[in-house]
């Protein structure tokens, strides 16, 4: 490992210099690392990240060298990863891991919230939480920082753990356990066992953990004395209650015993922009992980009051014709069932699903989509309209049931056939881009 470049970029990275691994917007003194993928080599573009203000191009091809602006390493992402590494140890400060099926970045993005109230910190932008979102992640630690959140995100066995490796978490959570990505992992039981890499790093490094409580499978993955539980039971360090769930999520919460920083007999109430009683455990996570740092109760509060959802995240949105809940940035099986659980309990005259395919389910692709189906068919939703191939083989249209094989197709229909007045789920997996409808609604 080049040591006197590893210098040099952190040198550079400490006087405001950002990482860069896509020269279209690559910009002034960014650092640029050439990284691969399945239809690209970064090598062939360094020229032009440097053309456009970079100070350095990271490449692993010799015949990409054109002078001193260039660093040859072995290869760019291993070379990435060790440098995260290298500044995150050089970092003396918590740092919360956070990942799990569902939330992991609504969890995040409210937790920085609170964060921002009391101290210097920082967090993974966006969803950047794989193996190479987190070493950017951890490239962005910079002096004066007092605590910082990395998202880890994992379709493999073994990835979270890697991911610790390389980002020390002191503190963690896991959002939850849910049928996500069973392509990669295949079943349940890997899911949870993945997740527990973190859980198990933790308890080998003396770190500490916060557990929902709420979640069954979570209950039974660590009995570590550094435990702060939280969610709806009474036992839990920091309960909560749900005060109202519609429009948006009211939850109200109370500190049933010390634990860090928090004392015994904090409470309050948060009034959040998120609509979905799923968000609760989002919310409880982290409220009770900034409590435990310090964060006075009405700073969390307010954080959490102040927070608007975003990319499709939970959000309600009132067009011209219709109240549409948009909550499609991802899906699976575990996060649609609690969508439409919840969508079913709004007392409003009319109540229509639109939802797309869910992706990466493997040799369980089938079987789930099947139960989605029955169970929009067992609530009854005054319109039903499903999008992509693994819907279409598995559902017979009808007068109040639409089916499309693809987004366009859907949004022809629906601009010949106004839906009004009613109150509309938009669901389904990124890669469907449900999204694409709310101009129709």
């Amino acid at each position: 490992m080049n040591q006197a470049a590893i210098q040099k970029i952190i040198s550079l990275l400490a006087k405001g210099s950002k990482p860069c691994t896509d020269s279209r917007i690559a910009g002034e003194d960014d650092i640029f690392f050439a990284l691969k993928g399945e239809q690209f080599d970064g090598n062939n573009f360094a020229e032009k990240a440097l053309e456009a203000g970079c100070k350095l191009a990271v490449v692993d091809r010799a015949e990409h060298v054109k002078g001193e602006q260039y660093i040859l390493v072995d290869d760019v992402l291993t070379f990435l990863q060790k440098l995260g590494y290298l500044t995150r140890k050089r970092m003396d400060i918590p740092v919360v891991g956070i990942t799990g099926s569902n939330g992991k970045t609504t969890t995040k993005e409210l937790l920085q919230g609170i964060f921002k109230k009391s101290f210097a910190s920082t967090a993974t932008r966006n969803n950047l939480n794989n193996h190479i979102g987190v070493p950017l992640t951890l490239l962005s630690f910079k002096k004066p920082l007092d605590v910082a959140i990395v998202e880890m995100g994992a379709n493999h066995k073994g990835e979270i753990d890697a991911l610790c490796q390389l980002a020390m978490p002191t503190h963690g959570l896991i959002t939850n356990i849910g049928k996500a990505h069973l392509e990669g992992f295949g079943n349940i039981a890997n899911i949870t066992a993945a997740k527990a890499e973190l859980f198990r790093y933790l308890e080998r490094n003396n770190g500490t953990i916060f557990l929902n409580s709420d979640d069954a499978r979570l209950e039974k993955l660590t009995t570590s004395s550094d435990t702060i539980n939280y969610g709806n039971k009474r036992t839990n360090h920091c309960r909560g209650e749900i005060i109202r769930s519609s429009p948006y999520l009211e939850v109200g919460f109370s500190v049933t015993k010390d634990f860090g920083k928090a004392v015994k007999g904090m409470e309050g109430r948060a009034n959040s922009r998120l609509a979905g009683r799923y968000n609760f455990e989002n919310i409880m996570a982290a409220i009770t992980t900034g409590l435990f740092f310090g964060v006075p109760p009405k700073a969390a509060i307010e954080a959490i009051e102040s927070y608007q959802p975003k990319n499709h995240r939970s959000q309600i949105i009132r067009t011209r014709h219709n109240t549409v809940l948009m909550d499609a940035y991802n899906a699976n099986p575990t996060s649609m069932g609690a969508a439409l659980e919840d969508f079913s309990r709004l007392e409003v005259p009319c109540k229509a699903v639109m939802l797309g395919d869910m992706l990466e389910l493997g040799k369980e692709t089938e079987k789930e989509h099947e139960k989605v189906l029955a169970l929009v068919k067992e609530k009854g939703f005054d319109f039903q309209l499903f999008v992509g191939s693994h819907f279409q083989s598995a559902c017979r249209p009808d007068r109040n049931i639409q089916v499309f094989v693809s987004v366009d197709e859907a949004a022809r229909w629906l601009s010949e056939n106004q839906l009004s007045d009613c109150h509309i789920l938009v669901k389904g997996s990124r890669g469907i881009k449900m999204e694409n409808l709310l101009k129709y609604l």
